[in-house]
């Protein structure tokens, strides 16, 4: 027994510390003594025991089971393979082996000796090395946890190893140990290789980098992952002015407060509208400024609505109120011409952008002189024929014969009808903003369609590229400060991210001397598309002069030649711009890729790395001569392929004992149990500053960690894994043809209801066993429909709901789908499957290999002349097959009322009635999923607690257990009994065990090793 001084108080006295080491050399007294007992009883007792009863059968080249004993000459041999003693240990105490037909049986004595020796054993390994942390290999992320990793250092699920070979898994079914994680040289150039695809998705910015959601390397990346962001923007403002007019309505009908922030805010939430629009609108109908023209027409709809309780008819007034304002927006919207120049191509980049600036400008005003110009029966639509209301008749003022369509009885200024229909459009621009467009250059009325459709944010030149920004009423009234910076921020990075200015100038200089012709001439030949310099600013200044020269030559006329000046310019700014930006912000990029590699090697780094990893950059810059954007690129792949990153390892102590791992490793293995990923700034913080060991701050972090949404990293691959679904979305062994229901919607269902559940009962912190015992489930309607359960009306199509469901034959894990579908073989049911699922996986019983030669069952259910369980009732009067199949048949066919897709079912395929009651082990007969709950309760929880503890935590420590883990798993066990098995004392447990917290030192290991 090695005693730390460290861990003893300052101040003890001399006599304490003598006493101290007094009882420490007692305990290496006694420990030595029951080593040197346990040594002479296995001589004496066990070793002949092996050799009589065992031998014959367990050994040689082929040994039954496959389980030589002869290797066991000494009890350091049993130690060191202790694993397979507990299944000795397991047989001897059910009486197992010698089988029951093996002449040469043992007494009662003998067999009692060699289980006391085991368990002594066991008891003497548990005590002597209680807490050992055991020995913890460097390993590699899984694939599970690469992808997880490289979904949270670059937020965005790339799954880079997709293809990669799958994990193998170690003895206790997991895949995130260092006992299975080798590497192959095979292996090893896949990392490389996933290495690079995460790095193609690599997007610098004016501030940075990230990474998008596809590889960005060509332009046509480039422009989708701008373009897209840009629309997914857009999309997420509400425009829709029936939800205004409702949120409006909300605070009228519904507050009936007083208009403050609060009830603005509180409608807006509701209604998922700008709070700041909802201001203007409400303003508009209420604030009785305006009495004539479009605003008042709108008023008198509101104040119809407003009379209204009946949703129906809310609706209908609002929805008369969109049609309205429509309708009179419509009438007031301007045309813009076009400019046309004869021998200059209709779509010249100058005078289309020219056009698209000036429908921008017009968005929030009105074309009153159309109202002025139009006849007398578009005043009503305008709401010109409605007399003021609350006050008397204006007198007609000067200017008003210019309107005088008017009715007589009306006396108005013209000042005020603009007033009113100018207000009206400030209000209600013509569009909020213009997400697509087609051939701008096109007359809109013979090709309208093509004119205003096409594509995301075009400009709507002709055979180039260019984009377009147009939304400005939505920048003016409905974005907030911060909505409109992260908006401008969007546009700009457009153009530094995909080079849209270049672009679209190269596209002019090729246009214009291909489909246009009209830099043919010899003027022009300074100026190619494919020359690098061709966007430089002395080239794009002198084709400025050429060009306009050009087309005044060809008459045009004073506004065209603003175009050409005014487009020449912009884009000349536009381009110095990103030239300028990329060069600025190249210092941000550095940084950027330090902060990446100290969150992908988890820690920060030594200022040797930092030193290495820039002088690698300025290497790929110098001598191999890449741009700024490949050799942050490089870099990045270089820190994905370092053993900091896709490795695991807890370096030991350089001293002997027992030591706590440094926090930082800490916070590693917390977020590596939890969430399968990497900690989080959070965790890393605390354990930079030293605070992770402190039992408060690291309970805390556990208790966040299992409401964040990365958790679901522990259901799918603990879970998954435990119960033997993890690869279910796969599953393709059912008969579709037969069973049609199973579908791809529903095989995901199946899949995500476990999952659901898992998470529920962990992060409500439920009882451990409402996963045997509960009597509700998780369903979404594709599942809902597929069990039985009527779907609610209104219901997420894909939402998941709770639901009591002890009446459809559901509730907690044992009857879900995914189960009794992976355990069917296709075509029938398989109560062998089935019960070994439930004995094997979900108790924890050992059971051995089968024999080879097992004769299959029937594989079609519909085919069988007699019911399955008449069958394996003939298959159990094999001597050599009831051993094993007394222990899990009779739990199989229980759930014979679940058909090959766990479907609910009176009759088998073949039509006959179910058999689900049966004798299960100990003697006791249940009926159906109640028999076997009933079963299982009164004698099988303590191994199912036994089984979710020991799994739980040998996936937390990332290895196998080992016999000094015993004392731990008691106490877990008995400290769930103590709180009503709750989820959380299992985790918290675990995270403040010894073997959790602590690591061998260097001396320890070897000693452990030997």
């Amino acid at each position: 027994m090695i005693v730390s001084l460290c861990h003893l108080r300052l101040n003890l006295s001399y006599k304490g510390v003598l006493s101290v080491l007094w009882l420490t050399l007692l305990g290496d007294m006694d420990a030595a003594v029951e080593g040197d007992r346990l040594a002479s009883s296995y001589d004496e007792h066990v070793l002949p025991f092996l050799n009589r009863y065992c031998l014959d059968c367990h050994s040689g080249d082929k040994p039954k089971a496959k389980f030589d004993v002869s290797p066991y000459q000494q009890t350091g041999d049993v130690i060191a393979d202790f694993g397979h003693w507990e299944l000795i240990l397991d047989m001897l105490q059910n009486r197992e082996m010698p089988p029951e037909d093996e002449e040469l049986q043992p007494s009662d004595e003998d067999r009692k000796q060699v289980i006391d020796w085991i368990l002594a054993v066991k008891r003497e390994e548990a005590e002597k090395n209680a807490g050992d942390p055991g020995i913890i290999l460097a390993r590699r992320l899984s694939n599970a946890e690469y992808n997880y990793t490289i979904r949270d250092l670059t937020g965005v699920d790339i799954q880079p190893t997709r293809e990669f070979p799958v994990d193998p898994a170690n003895e206790e079914g997991f895949d995130n140990t260092g006992e299975s994680l080798t590497l192959s040289p095979a292996l090893l150039k896949k990392y490389l290789e996933a290495a690079r695809q995460v790095s193609e998705h690599l997007v610098v910015k004016p501030d940075g980098f990230e990474f998008a959601p596809h590889p960005v390397l060509t332009e046509t990346d480039r422009d989708k992952y701008c373009v897209n962001r840009i629309i997914e923007f857009y999309q997420q403002q509400n425009t829709e002015l029936g939800d205004y007019f409702r949120a409006a309505w909300h605070i009228k009908n519904k507050s009936r407060i007083p208009l403050s922030d609060a009830s603005l805010e509180e409608a807006a939430s509701t209604h998922q509208v700008s709070t700041k629009y909802l201001k203007t609108i409400w303003d508009m109908l209420e604030d009785g400024q305006q009495n004539w023209g479009p605003v008042a027409r709108l008023r008198l709809l509101w104040k119809e609505a407003c009379k209204e309780e009946d949703a129906e008819l809310v609706s209908e007034k609002i929805q008369a109120m969109v049609d309205y304002a429509k309708e009179a927006r419509a009438a007031l919207t301007f045309e813009i011409p076009h400019i046309r120049v004869q021998g200059i191509h209709n779509g010249c980049q100058a005078f289309v952008l020219w056009r698209n600036r000036e429908k921008a400008r017009h968005r929030m005003l009105g074309d009153i002189q159309r109202l002025i110009d139009q006849p007398k029966e578009s005043d009503e639509a305008l709401g010109l024929k409605l007399p003021p209301t609350g006050r008397a008749p204006l007198r007609r003022g000067r200017g008003a014969r210019e309107m005088d369509h008017l009715p007589d009885d009306v006396n108005v200024s013209v000042a005020q009808t603009k007033a009113a229909l100018e207000r009206f459009c400030a209000i209600i621009p013509d569009a909020f903003y213009i997400s697509e467009r087609g051939r701008e250059f096109l007359d809109p009325d013979e090709n309208r369609q093509n004119a205003e459709q096409g594509r995301l944010l075009s400009a709507g030149f002709h055979s180039m590229m260019g984009y377009f920004r147009d939304d400005q009423p939505l920048y003016q009234l409905i974005l907030t400060p911060v909505q409109q910076n992260e908006l401008d921020a969007l546009w700009q990075e457009l153009d530094f991210i995909a080079y849209a200015p270049m672009r679209q100038h190269q596209g002019l200089v090729w246009f214009e001397r291909t489909d246009s012709r009209f830099m043919r001439g010899e003027e022009f030949d300074f100026a190619r598309a494919e020359d690098k310099d061709v966007t430089s600013e002395e080239k794009i200044k002198r084709l400025a002069e050429v060009y306009l020269a050009k087309a005044l030559e060809m008459g045009a006329d004073a506004l065209a030649a603003q175009a050409i000046t005014e487009h020449f310019d912009l884009i000349n700014k536009s381009v110095r711009w990103v030239e300028k930006n990329r060069l600025l912000a190249r210092p941000s990029h550095l940084r950027a890729l330090l902060d990446f590699a100290s969150r992908a090697y988890r820690r920060s780094l030594s200022q040797a790395e930092t030193q290495d990893l820039i002088a690698f950059y300025s290497q790929l810059m110098a001598e191999g001569n890449l741009s700024h954007e490949d050799a942050i690129r490089d870099c990045v792949t270089s820190l994905l392929v370092s053993p900091h990153f896709w490795y695991r390892f807890d370096i030991p102590s350089t001293q002997p004992g027992i030591h706590p791992v440094p926090d930082l490793s800490l916070a590693s293995r917390l977020s590596y149990f939890l969430w399968s990923s990497m900690p989080d700034e959070a965790l890393l913080r605390d354990a930079q500053n030293g605070q992770l060991h402190e039992q408060s701050v690291l309970l805390a972090h556990v208790r966040r960690m299992t409401q964040d949404q990365r958790f679901r990293g522990l259901a799918v691959e603990f879970a998954g894994n435990w119960l033997g679904f993890r690869r279910f979305q796969t599953h393709n062994s059912v008969d579709r043809q037969r069973f049609p229901q199973f579908t791809d919607a529903l095989r995901l269902s199946m899949f995500e209801e476990p999952l659901q559940f898992f998470l529920d009962v962990a992060r409500a912190d439920r009882s451990i066993l409402d996963f045997l015992y509960s009597d509700h489930t998780w369903v979404n309607p594709v599942l809902a429909e597929h069990y039985g359960i009527p779907v609610q009306s209104g219901r997420d199509a894909i939402g998941w709901e709770r639901i009591h469901v002890k009446e459809y034959g559901r509730g907690g894990l044992l009857p879900m789908a995914v189960f009794q579908t992976v355990n069917a073989p296709g075509l029938r049911t398989s109560p062998v499957k089935r019960g070994y699922w439930i004995v094997r996986q979900v108790l924890g019983e050992h059971i051995p290999p089968p024999p080879p030669n097992v004769p299959e069952l029937p594989p079609d259910e519909s085919a069988m002349e007699l019911s399955l369980a008449k069958m394996l009732a003939r298959h159990r009067e094999v001597r050599d097959c009831a051993t094993c199949h007394e222990k899990f048949d009779s739990i199989g066919l229980a759930f014979e009322g679940y058909g090959p897709v766990g479907e609910r079912r009176a009759i088998d395929l073949a039509g006959r009635p179910i058999e689900n009651r049966a004798v299960f082990p100990k003697g006791e007969e249940g009926t159906g999923l109640d028999g076997l709950r009933e079963y299982l309760a009164q004698h099988r929880q303590p191994e199912f607690v036994n089984q979710l503890c020991r799994k739980l935590f040998a996936y937390a420590l990332g290895r196998s257990l080992v016999p000094s883990d015993e004392p731990i798993l008691e106490t877990m066990q008995t400290r769930l009994a103590k709180h009503g098995y709750r989820f959380q004392i299992l985790l918290e447990s675990i995270v403040t065990s010894p073997q959790f917290l602590n690591r061998r030192g260097m001396e320890t290991l070897a000693q452990n090793n030997e």
